[in-house]
């Protein structure tokens, strides 16, 4: 499992990407990803992060933080989705 020092350093670049998450927690799990047909040897993670934005007109927007990352900590992927 990735360890807590790896996701506070994840966490610190989507703070810095995305303000409003800042003391958000991410759910943390395993991903298996591919690699054309046979199966990646590196352990790779899926990090989500909840947050909701407030637009002009006052509505709350929720929308979700993806990162994968490596076992070494390095990010792979950022993705947003509302």
């Amino acid at each position: 499992m990735m360890n807590e020092r790896m996701v506070q350093a994840i966490s610190d670049e989507v703070h810095r990407r995305f303000p409003d998450l800042k003391g958000k927690k991410p759910k943390v799990q395993p991903l298996r990803l591919s690699e054309g047909r046979s199966i990646s040897k590196v352990s790779t993670y899926l990090l989500i992060y909840q947050g909701q934005a407030t637009t002009s007109t006052r509505k709350v927007l929720p929308y979700s933080v993806r990162v994968v990352a490596n076992e070494k900590g390095e990010i792979l992927k950022i993705s947003m989705s509302h």
